[in-house]
């Protein structure tokens, strides 16, 4: 199964998450903008986890 990659931040909805730029996701793919994260202190509000680094996808070739 693959990682969905969502485009933007459940928390403000307004940041444009691009698959290759940063974004911080827990466990269960919630996902975040950096300052968001920072704000939360690196912790998913919906679940408790922490919130790591998302990786980034190349595009296509």
């Amino acid at each position: 199964m693959a990682l969905e990659m969502r485009d933007h931040c459940e928390r403000c909805e307004t940041a444009a998450l691009p698959h290759d730029g940063p974004a911080r996701i827990c466990s269960y793919e919630c996902t975040f903008c950096e300052p968001c994260s920072e704000a939360m202190r690196h912790v998913c509000p919906n679940c408790g986890g922490e919130l790591v680094a998302r990786p980034r996808r190349a595009a296509a070739a």
